[in-house]
């Protein structure tokens, strides 16, 4: 299940990190950081998703 929420981590980071923690504050963060650049939330996301 983990190597389908990295797919989805890369293609959408924001719906990645919301399928493993839900509304928490990774979520709103993972959004700012797309917001900004889209390679940084795509490395949060990954960080979130493997490190759970």
């Amino acid at each position: 299940m983990d190597i389908i929420r990295i797919i989805i981590a890369i293609l959408l980071p924001p719906l990645g990190v919301f399928l493993q923690v839900g509304f928490a504050g990774a979520f709103w963060l993972n959004i700012l950081l797309t917001l900004c650049g889209y390679i940084p939330g795509i490395v949060h996301a990954v960080y979130i998703i493997a490190k759970r």
